[in-house]
């Protein structure tokens, strides 16, 4: 064994960055914008977690969605930085008069119940294209990929990290869901 020896970083020195070739395409399998959680740790958080917090821990690791999981690490619902937004932290302060520090993700979570996903295998035989059009004809910005035959979710697929991939902006509106309409009609 032999001591390394340690030398000054210069001022010159600069980063190394990947030489990244873009061979994702619209044609390209979907499972190249798949994120697979066999494969990479999901974002998690706590569903007791105080709102602010989850709100602040998205914006610092640029993340815009997180399982939300129970005490038991089980899970329960997704949140997005939309749903813990400013906007909607002072609204659930109003309907449910509490104090800032009162309200947890579980207040602003979308139950699991509620969502939709993609199907594992059926994916498997997609294209990028087919999952861009799907999201854009669900208007979701993020969607769940479930394993039926074990019943687990298997790992998520986002619209920026499609756009991300296929070095182009993707426009993908949301269209209210049924109860989101009941609540603007019942208002």
């Amino acid at each position: 064994m032999h001591t390394l020896q340690l030398h000054k970083t210069d001022a010159a020195d600069r980063l190394a960055w990947p030489v990244v070739e873009n061979k994702v395409s619209v044609t390209s399998s979907a499972m190249a914008v798949f994120t697979d959680f066999k494969q990479y740790m999901p974002h998690v958080i706590d569903e007791n977690a105080p709102a602010a917090r989850v709100e602040k821990i998205m914006r610092q690791s640029h993340v815009r969605m997180m399982l939300v999981v129970d005490a038991n690490n089980a899970f329960t619902g997704i949140v997005t930085s939309q749903d813990v937004s400013e906007q909607h932290i002072v609204q659930k302060i109003a309907e449910l008069k509490v104090p800032r520090d009162g309200l947890v993700v579980r207040d602003f979570m979308q139950a699991k119940t509620s969502l939709m996903s993609f199907d594992f295998t059926e994916l498997t035989k997609s294209s990028v294209g087919d999952v861009v059009e799907t999201l854009k004809d669900y208007g979701q910005h993020h969607c769940l990929v479930l394993d039926r035959d074990s019943h687990e979710v298997r790992g998520v697929i986002s619209v920026s990290d499609i756009a991300r991939e296929l070095r182009a902006p993707l426009d993908v509106q949301d269209k209210p869901t049924f109860s989101q309409l009941i609540r603007v009609l019942a208002a």
